[in-house]
């Protein structure tokens, strides 16, 4: 294989992992961070996000050359997105260009005959185009919790951190140690950012929000996967249902020592087969790994794992870590907080949003409160089983936000299947309703695969209809709880009760449109 010769500035394709070639330029890297060693390798800057890496020589060719042949087995929307992103980079590059030749003949001077180096506030996705025997002192550098005073940043500051399109703000990490798909919150309602500035072995950035909590966020996660480096802590990971499988899947691919135990044991044979260990009940597991997972269907089912027979808490010693990841009620995680606690153990709930083809894909979304320290401990693990991981302060407080996220989209998901029987019964086309969302502000991944589903009569399972229906009521139950009301809640709630009464438990959430044609 021809080796290619790049320089900073070069637009190049880079490969990691499992993921498509990506487009991206060769930058400078940040001052304090060393090349891997023994790899040949440049540091890429991807469009489309604000994620970098280092990008082994093998795994890069060059732009311009491997187009069309990368445009034709790469599909998907923020593909192109990147691609486009790509295109319009080298649009502004070639005017400003222009620019700079026409003023430079106009007044009868020469070209400087090198790169042109362009800097603009507003660039959207890259750093300039320059010289490589030039070097800005910025240039590249991650805006760090160091560079923050007690005060506000300056607005221009934040804006000139850089955007992907239609994304946000981004924000730069490390790419090194940790992932460069992977975000980190820490959220704090009660301290000023000041007191919440500790990165997770990232460089982090902040954000103070209106309400006063603090955000601090790493590398956004639209794209492109890195390295993990996994714990070296044993993992153990209760409940192999729709979610927990996809969990433990990824964090075996990405190095970690995982044990497992499912109440139906033959479901532990496959990941027996990838290499995780089996253990034979769940005070095994605990007593013999250093941090314990589980995911589990319901309040009873979290409490009877650890409170039951041969249960977690009986494997819990001073040290050990345990951290819940089902969907429950706040009583029920301060519940197990406390006995966890009791034993000397240290305890995180950390449920997830998302679906099984999520979970699969190490796409979920982390909401986990309680021991700080813990969270900080599971980050490789997390990293390898999500995109964004949240910090929500004390236990309880990530049971309180999954549910009222479960409770918006359950009751989004009747309100969508609500339109399209109405559309059926007033002679309009449902495929018509659906492409007319699909191309207004409600579009989403989440209709549209849901409509197409029901259309198709495809109600397969990827999230359990008798999940969000017990998430809808938990909510309802908190709403009461608190003095709010929760009306919409409360008539998708017996929506999806209707559906349960149709056998429709076991499907997919969407079957909740079959409650309104029986």
């Amino acid at each position: 294989m021809a080796t290619v010769h790049l320089r900073i500035g070069d637009l190049v394709w880079g490969k990691l992992g499992r993921y498509p070639p990506w487009p991206g330029k060769v930058v400078s890297p940040p001052k304090d961070l060393k090349k891997p060693r023994g790899k040949k390798c440049h540091f890429v800057k991807f469009f489309g996000t604000e994620d970098h890496a280092w990008i082994k020589v093998e795994q890069l060719k060059p732009y311009h050359a491997h187009k069309e042949e990368m445009i034709k087995i790469n599909k998907g929307k923020r593909f192109q997105q990147a691609v486009d992103a790509v295109e319009d980079f080298l649009k502004k590059a070639k005017g400003k260009e222009q620019n700079a030749d026409g003023k430079g003949d106009s007044k009868g001077k020469k070209t400087p005959n090198k790169p042109l180096k362009i800097l603009e506030e507003d660039d959207e996705d890259l750093s300039a185009l320059k010289d490589p025997s030039e070097k800005d002192e910025d240039e590249d550098m991650p805006f760090t919790v160091d560079d923050l005073t007690d005060s506000d940043p300056e607005p221009s500051t934040i804006e000139r951190l850089g955007a992907g399109p239609g994304t946000g703000l981004k924000w730069e990490s490390s790419p090194v140690k940790d992932d460069p798909h992977f975000h980190h919150f820490l959220l704090s309602q009660s301290e000023k950012a000041a007191s919440s500035m500790e990165p997770i072995s990232k460089r982090l950035k902040i954000i103070e929000e209106d309400t006063g909590s603090t955000s601090i966020q790493a590398a956004d996660s639209t794209a492109i996967n890195g390295s993990i480096t996994p714990t070296d802590k044993r993992i153990g990971f209760l409940g192999l249902g729709l979610m927990g499988s996809g969990i433990v899947s990824n964090l075996l691919k990405m190095g970690h020592v995982v044990t497992v135990w499912n109440r139906t044991a033959e479901k532990c044979d496959l990941f027996i087969q990838e290499g995780a260990r089996l253990g034979r009940t769940p005070a095994e597991v605990a007593s013999t790994c250093d941090i314990t997972f589980s995911c589990v269907s319901d309040p009873k089912a979290a409490r009877d794992l650890v409170l039951g027979p041969s249960g977690v808490l009986q494997g819990i010693r001073p040290g050990k870590c345990y951290v819940e990841m089902s969907t429950v009620d706040p009583e029920t995680i301060t519940e197990l907080s406390q006995v966890i606690t009791s034993r000397g153990g240290r305890f995180l709930e950390a449920p997830v949003a998302g679906s099984q083809q999520l979970s699969n894909d190490g796409m979920l979304v982390i909401l986990a409160a309680g021991d700080r320290t813990v969270y900080e401990d599971c980050s490789s693990c997390f990293q390898a089983m999500g995109k964004t991981s949240f910090f929500l302060g004390e236990a309880g407080n990530a049971a309180r936000m999954m549910l009222i996220v479960n409770m918006v989209q359950g009751s989004f998901m009747a309100t969508i299947a609500e339109g399209l029987t109405l559309a059926q019964a007033t002679g309009q086309s449902q495929q018509t309703f659906l492409d007319i969302l699909c191309q207004g502000q409600m579009a989403s991944t989440f209709v549209d695969q849901k409509c197409q589903n029901i259309l198709q009569g495809n109600f397969k399972p990827d999230y359990y209809l008798k999940h969000i229906q017990k998430d809808l009521r938990l909510a309802i139950s908190m709403g009461d709880m608190a003095n709010h009301p929760t009306p919409m809640a409360a008539a998708a709630n017996e929506v999806y009760k209707r559906a349960k009464a149709l056998d429709q438990s076991d499907n997919d959430i969407s079957a909740v449109y079959r409650a309104y044609i029986h």
